[in-house]
């Protein structure tokens, strides 16, 4: 019978093979970016990725954050974990004021199985308490065969491309900058995104892959889009909950506990916090670089007409007669 040590030996040549397999570029991130699974991918989380997919055992009550990086991940997360928990926790010592979200809700290829050759999660998943709340940028159809064949939760954020590549952009040359890695600059990294290299990139593939599972199953995979997000947070806080089926009762409302969850989970009260302004995440990422602007139409500010041009082509043609408030918002 193979020892422990052995099988690590095992499953860390079987990664590094497979990593050697693959075609290899340079991307909109600190590392080569490998196309693995039809998306690009660093090698760190490759491992992971493989002892995710297959070792996860959902549970139907699990609920999942999924968006690509720079999305309003932190946001949703904030909002999600507020909503499902709002019954247990008081605003006054809210978890939220003393933990970043991305610690509340794990990402099942960063926090749960990291860089784990056995495979086994870093996390004990039996004593989360439930529903589960989980986060990840993993395409749809690479998700966990588990989570797809399950009656699970997935809510997907998406953000108009533009802002999601400025966004990117200024927060991997902030961590470039910590490592002492040279900077991209705006017309590099433009062309790495236009290209999908980027984590989970390209863009349109990831986007799609949870679109058509929405329309699919709208009881399984929630579309929410960042823009209407921030323009009604009380009318789209309330379609999560209705989503996850604990709805805010008319109590709830006139007690304003949807308006409480909203100023809890806001971009500025977020970033005041002390807890968002120190420390690092997944032992490299700060957590101050998570709050940058999270404004709608900052690309105006960086973007020369024929990138806007650029990025709106590739959009239409990758999204062909979709209607997606994602192209209506590059043309505003």
């Amino acid at each position: 019978m193979a020892s422990r040590e052995e099988d690590h030996k095992v499953s860390y040549d079987y990664c590094k093979q497979q990593i050697l397999s693959l075609p290899k570029e340079k991307g909109l991130s600190i590392q080569d970016l490998y196309f693995f699974q039809s998306f690009w991918c660093p090698p760190i989380l490759i491992q992971p990725i493989n002892s995710f997919q297959n070792n996860f055992q959902t549970k139907d009550s699990d609920v999942i954050v999924a968006s690509m990086p720079k999305a309003g991940t932190t946001w949703l997360k904030a909002l999600t974990y507020a909503i499902v928990n709002r019954h247990s926790l008081e605003m006054h010592d809210h978890p939220l004021l003393k933990s970043n979200s991305h610690e509340l809700v794990p990402y099942f290829e960063f926090n749960i199985y990291g860089d784990n050759l056995d495979q086994t999660p870093l996390i004990d998943l039996s004593n989360m308490a439930e529903p589960r709340l989980f986060g990840t940028h993993i395409p749809f159809n690479s998700l966990a065969k588990s989570i797809k064949e399950s009656n699970c939760k997935i809510i997907y954020i998406c953000r108009n491309p533009l802002d999601t590549f400025i966004s990117t952009w200024f927060f991997i040359n902030k961590i470039r900058s910590n490592e002492s890695l040279p900077m991209l600059n705006l017309e590099e990294a433009f062309e790495m995104y236009c290209k999908g290299r980027n984590l989970s990139g390209p863009f349109w593939n990831h986007m799609l892959g949870y679109y058509k599972e929405s329309i699919a199953r709208p009881g399984k995979v929630l579309f929410l889009n960042y823009e209407e997000l921030k323009q009604d947070a009380n009318y789209q806080v309330k379609r999560i909950a209705e989503f996850l089926g604990c709805p805010f009762t008319q109590e709830e409302e006139s007690n304003r506990m949807i308006q409480n969850i909203i100023n809890l989970c806001c971009f500025e009260n977020m970033k005041d916090q002390e807890v968002n302004k120190f420390g690092v995440l997944s032992s490299r990422y700060e957590k101050k670089h998570l709050f940058r602007k999270a404004e709608i139409g900052d690309w105006k500010n960086y973007l020369s007409r024929s990138m806007v041009e650029k990025i709106s082509k590739i959009t239409k043609e990758m999204l062909g007669g979709l209607s997606f408030e994602v192209c209506r918002s590059i043309d505003q």
